[in-house]
């Protein structure tokens, strides 16, 4: 073995296992940015959100925007694209859907809330978004999102945006697992 070979051969045995730890490490790295910034759904939830609840809240207002992916045919809109609401109080808003194809769909919604530093003080319940929506041809849905903003929101934000991106998921759940095809030789 020539000395380029030798050098090229220590470099990668280096390099490939610093790019496997980077890989594994971008995980948690991952969930810290969202934490943060509030993107992708990664919005805190508690088993004690009734400790939240109070009757001094004050006003708010929670604007809903709704977005298809590029590839994504279903009608999706929030029922009120604007809710006056108080801090801690449960509210609960509905996005319409309909599949408008003609075959069974699966969709997913990811939500993103702005500013970011609301997204610790927003409390989901329940939330389309935690499930995978499967509609039938023609199919239509009004589907919820229960939530509650904590009363320790900074005083200065005064609206919040809540959004949500729907996804077209069907062919990843059509797809068999990889290494568990059936074997029907027997």
């Amino acid at each position: 073995m020539n000395s380029d070979a030798k050098k090229t051969l220590r470099k990668l045995l280096i390099a490939v296992p610093l790019m496997f730890a980077f890989g594994f490490a971008l995980v948690p790295l991952y969930d810290v940015f969202c934490e943060v910034t509030g993107i992708n759904g990664k919005v805190f939830q508690s088993d004690y959100e009734d400790e939240l609840l109070t009757d001094d809240g004050r006003p708010l207002a929670i604007q809903f925007i709704s977005t298809n992916n590029e590839n994504m045919p279903w009608v999706f809109e929030p029922s009120e694209k604007v809710m006056k609401i108080s801090t801690g109080e449960y509210y609960t808003a509905t996005f319409y859907v309909k599949n408008t194809t003609n075959k069974k769909m699966v969709a997913q919604a990811v939500p993103s809330v702005a500013p970011s530093n609301a997204a610790a003080h927003l409390k989901k319940l329940e939330c389309f978004c935690f499930e995978q929506q499967e509609l039938m041809p023609g199919e239509e849905a009004l589907l919820p999102v229960k939530l509650l903003v904590s009363n320790e929101l900074p005083k200065n934000i005064k609206n919040i945006i809540m959004s949500y991106t729907i996804f077209d998921i069907t062919d990843y759940n059509d797809e068999p697992m990889a290494g568990h095809e059936m074997n029907m030789e027997h």
